[in-house]
């Protein structure tokens, strides 16, 4: 074997090695905010007024839509400091 042909197999070696190196590195980690994440995953903590006007709407049997506007009503009358709001008609 030559010299030169010594060289060529080294340097078609080393081509393979280094191929082989770089495919095998790991993909870079993307990037999360954990406190971000943290956030988004945790429950917002209710207010008294709203867990009140809930256990009214649960006690008329309300839902959907109906429930909605109700706790919003009743929500906002109860920040105002009035009386809760009647009853709806079905």
């Amino acid at each position: 074997m030559t010299l030169a042909s010594r060289l060529a197999a080294v340097a078609l070696a080393s081509l393979l090695a280094t191929g082989t190196a770089f495919a095998q590195t790991a993909a870079p980690a993307a990037k999360t905010d954990t406190a971000a994440t943290a956030d988004k995953k945790a429950p917002k903590e209710r207010s008294a007024e709203s867990l009140d006007c809930s256990k009214q709407a649960d006690a008329k049997g309300l839902h959907g839509k109906e429930r909605k506007k109700f706790r919003s009503e009743c929500i906002k009358s109860a920040k105002a400091g009035t009386a809760a709001p009647a009853a709806d008609k079905k």
